[in-house]
């Protein structure tokens, strides 16, 4: 077992600091976004042939022992999750690879230390998470991000009807939203602001602005937008109509919710709380019993 152990204190000793670089290392942000801009598309879909990864010779490592298919499904979970600045790309495969190679030199020395059947399983198990842990977080980041997005589209609906009855165009009252809000949904605003000013057109830049947030009631607020223009309808009165129906499903959303607290309840309830109430209070009256017929 020697030799084993001397190649996983080998790994960890030289996966340590790659793992420390993957964490402080900062690239040129204007390079990065460029090349963010020119490998996304408006949609911010990948191609079909998987995102393209650009970086030195550790980051095309990490790229090429991760299957095509995990990549692909980084690369949405990242656009899901609104492509945080810290965490391009690259930076994620790099951490995914290095500190799953971590956890496996730790985990040989352990076992080759103490070796027996359980202690591999639960190793097996501990590298397993480390490795999927990236996606479990950026999945997490993207569904907050949504529930945000989603919290606040009645309001961004309210003040879009009231901007655009005060005479303001539709895109000048995006903008006025946009300036004077803060959240995800802000953010895809100016997105959405920057593909038109850019030469993209309307149709395609709302559609990539619903395929990015990927929620329902902002796609279908998008389709409205859209077939208003099609037909030549009022943007203030379709933009009324949003509003009180995103408000409408705002409150049975809260009442669904309400409604499902008691069931929740009923768990802890039986297997923690009641528990405890049987033995404060028959406890005592069960001691006193045994006492007595003891003595007896």
């Amino acid at each position: 077992m020697a030799p084993v152990v001397l190649l996983a204190a080998a790994c960890i000793a030289l996966a340590l600091p790659l793992l420390v670089w993957s964490f402080t290392a900062r690239p040129d942000p204007v390079r990065e976004r460029a090349l963010v801009n020119l490998q996304r598309d408006l949609g911010g879909q990948t191609a079909p042939d998987g995102p393209q990864v650009s970086g030195g010779g550790l980051v095309q490592l990490a790229a090429s022992l991760t299957p095509a298919g995990r990549v692909r499904a980084l690369d949405r979970s990242l656009a899901l999750a609104g492509r945080p600045a810290a965490w391009p790309l690259e930076r994620v495969l790099v951490t995914k690879l290095v500190s799953t190679a971590v956890t496996a030199g730790v985990a040989v020395l352990l076992v080759g230390v103490s070796p027996g059947l359980r202690a591999l399983l639960f190793w097996v198990a501990v590298v397993l998470a480390v490795w999927f842990l990236p996606d479990l977080l950026l999945y997490n980041a993207g569904i907050k991000r949504r529930q945000a997005v989603q919290q606040a589209l009645p309001d961004v609906m309210d003040q879009l009807t009231i901007s655009v009855d005060a005479g303001l165009g539709f895109e000048a009252a995006l903008a006025h939203v946009a300036r004077n809000s803060q959240g995800p949904l802000a953010d895809e605003f100016i997105r959405l602001l920057q593909d038109i000013q850019v030469g993209a057109p309307r149709r395609v830049a709302y559609g990539a602005m619903a395929d990015r947030v990927h929620v329902p009631d902002l796609r279908r607020f998008v389709r409205a937008i859209i077939q208003a223009e099609q037909h030549g309808i009022s943007i203030a009165r379709v933009l009324n109509t949003q509003a009180k129906e995103m408000r409408t499903k705002r409150r049975q959303r809260a009442e669904e919710k309400a409604m499902q607290v008691p069931v929740k309840v009923v768990f802890p309830l039986v297997l923690f709380i009641l528990p405890v109430l049987f033995i404060v209070v028959l406890g005592p009256a069960i001691i006193n019993t045994m006492n007595t017929f003891s003595g007896m």
